[in-house]
Parts: structure tokens; C-alpha cells; sequence
């Protein structure tokens, strides 16, 4: 991602179904049903967003067993097995582009979830997630075609530092970088996603990339936890973080990458810091203020607008 255009290309590749496409030439019920193709990407938006979040807030929980190295190590290598097992990716027949593409793909991958794990064992699950965001934010500002997705990226982002309480600055400056840089992989991973989702079937890449990911990550947990990664209850709280983290909602997300543009994409990541104070609200006590909650109106309004918006270019499309 070195330059805007390198940004815009999933923008521009990623097309609409044809389902969509056809909505402005369809009538009568046909219209409602290439609509409602139009919003089935982004219900696999939120549906990643819910597991993944909920699945963070688990992760917190494992830290004092297992470190936040230790963690993430078990949740990639778990949910690179259960990919390889269920989607038995094919190693032939794919170009030296198609792997340095996957290759990218899994780098941006393991230092997503080294760096957020980093960031949420020193600051609060819900300002990690709000920092991190930023980088999906840009992202659909800097490769959106269309004015309008400036203006949605702006009211998000203005829920998003409400949502922080008007400044970092309380915050531990090394878990704000963790969570700073973070996003910024972050929106590595919403590039190379796509076109990994575009070089290869199914969730082939997907498996190959989580692998890659879990090489890069296995001595650090290693180094960090030991033995403690071989307890049975760490393993099976392991294995749930991999399946509601990564299996998952990395699965929905390459399903929508391929039918939703990656503007559109990048602001609903917005929703994440909204998903992630109701996981940490549910599962680690965490209240939410009134502050919180107008914050989290304005993200969502935000991703609704990005919503109607992608449906509208659609139809006229």
C-alpha cells in the first residue's frame, strides 16, 4: 500500500455481482431481491465483526495463562489447522504473483493480531479496537472514488475519538502505538484480502495465509509461554479464540471482499469499536457511559450510510 493507487485497486476490482449490477435494469420484486444480494456482503461484515470482537474479549480473559504472544500463537496455529483440514488448499498450479500475494496476505495477518494483542494487554479491549480502526478509516479514505464515502469516513471517525473520550492522551503511550500500528496492518490485510480472494477458490488462500501467519508467530509465543501453551484448558480456550477470531470472521470477510468494493468495506470496520465495547460490557464488566453509547450511535450511523450508499451506486450502476 505505497501509494493511492496500490489503495484504490480493490476498489476497482472488486466488482459488484452481477445481482446487483442488474438492479437498476430489474423491476417489481426482482429489485427487492437484487437489493437485498446487494446487502448479503455486509451482513458477512457484521457477522465477522460480532465473532471477532466476542472473540477478543475471550482472548483478554487467556492472557494471564498464556501471555499475549502465547495467545496469538494459539489462535493462529489452531485456525491454520482447522483450514487446512476443512479447505485442503491446493499447493500446484498457482503463480509466483498468487503466492507473493498470500505471502502478503498472511504477514499482514500475523502482525494484525501480534500488535493488537500487544496493544489489548496494556490498554482497555474497546479503546485497542478504537485506535486500530483508524487504519481501515484511512484506508477508505484514501482509496474511495466517491466523495460521499469521505464524509461517512468523517462522521466515524468522529464516534471514534468520542468513543475514546476526547484523547489518548490518559492512555499507555506503548499500547496506544501497538494498537496505532495495528490498524495500519490492518488495512494491509483489507488490501491483500481481497486480492488473495481474487487469485485463489474458495477459502484456498485464506488457509495458506493463516499458515504463513502462524509460522511467523509461533517462536514468539514460544519464547514468550513455553510450556504453558501445552495446558489442555489454555489449548481449548485457544481453540475457541482461533474459531470465533480468525476462522470465522476471516472467512465471512473474504466472502464479502469479493462482491463489496474496499471503501465500503474499510468504513464498516467502523462498527468494530462499538461491537467490541458491548463484548467487553458482556464478558469483561466493562460499563458503557453516555459518552459511549453516542459515540457508538455515530459509528453506526456512519456504516449505515456507507451502506445505503454502496446499495444506491449499485442500482445505478
Amino acid at each position: 500500500m505505497n501509494n493511492q493507487g496500490t489503495a484504490a485497486e480493490p476498489a476497482a476490482a472488486v466488482a459488484v455481482p452481477e445481482a446487483v449490477t442488474a438492479l437498476g435494469e430489474q423491476r417489481g420484486p426482482d429489485r427487492a431481491g437484487g437489493r437485498r444480494a446487494a446487502l448479503a456482503p455486509v451482513a458477512l461484515v457484521v457477522a465477522g465483526g460480532l465473532s471477532v470482537q466476542f472473540g477478543s474479549a475471550v482472548a483478554v480473559l487467556l492472557m494471564p495463562r498464556a501471555g499475549a504472544l502465547g495467545v496469538v500463537t494459539l489462535r493462529l496455529a489452531v485456525a491454520a489447522l482447522v483450514l487446512l483440514v476443512v479447505c485442503r488448499p491446493k499447493l500446484r498450479g498457482h503463480s509466483r504473483a498468487d503466492w507473493g500475494t498470500v505471502v502478503a496476505f498472511g504477514v499482514a495477518m500475523g502482525g494484525m493480531n501480534t500488535l493488537f494483542y500487544q496493544a489489548a494487554d496494556r490498554i482497555p479491549l474497546g479503546a485497542a479496537v478504537t485506535l486500530e480502526v483508524l487504519g481501515p478509516l484511512a484506508l477508505s479514505v484514501i482509496a474511495s472514488r466517491r466523495l460521499v464515502n469521505v464524509v461517512w469516513a468523517g462522521l466515524a471517525l468522529g464516534g471514534v475519538l468520542l468513543l475514546s473520550g476526547g484523547g489518548f492522551d490518559r492512555l499507555d503511550p506503548v499500547g496506544a502505538a501497538y494498537a496505532l500500528a495495528a490498524g495500519a496492518m490492518w488495512a494491509a490485510y483489507i488490501v491483500f484480502s481481497a486480492r488473495t480472494g481474487r487469485r485463489f477458490p474458495q477459502a484456498d488462500g485464506l488457509a495458506l495465509a493463516m499458515v504463513v501467519a502462524a509460522v511467523l508467530s509461533l517462536p514468539l509465543g514460544i519464547m514468550e509461554s513455553g510450556s504453558k501453551l501445552l495446558v489442555p484448558s489454555t489449548i481449548g480456550l485457544g481453540a475457541a479464540v482461533a474459531l470465533l477470531s480468525s476462522v470465522l470472521p476471516y472467512t465471512l470477510e473474504l466472502m464479502a471482499l469479493r462482491r463489496l468494493p474496499a471503501p465500503t468495506f474499510a468504513i464498516l470496520m467502523s462498527l468494530e469499536p462499538a461491537i467490541a465495547a458491548a463484548a467487553g460490557f458482556l464478558i469483561l464488566d466493562q460499563a458503557l457511559s453516555t459518552t459511549d453509547a453516542l459515540a457508538i450511535a455515530l459509528v453506526i450511523g456512519a456504516s449505515m450510510g456507507a451502506v445505503r450508499s454502496q446499495v444506491r451506486g449499485a442500482g445505478k450502476r
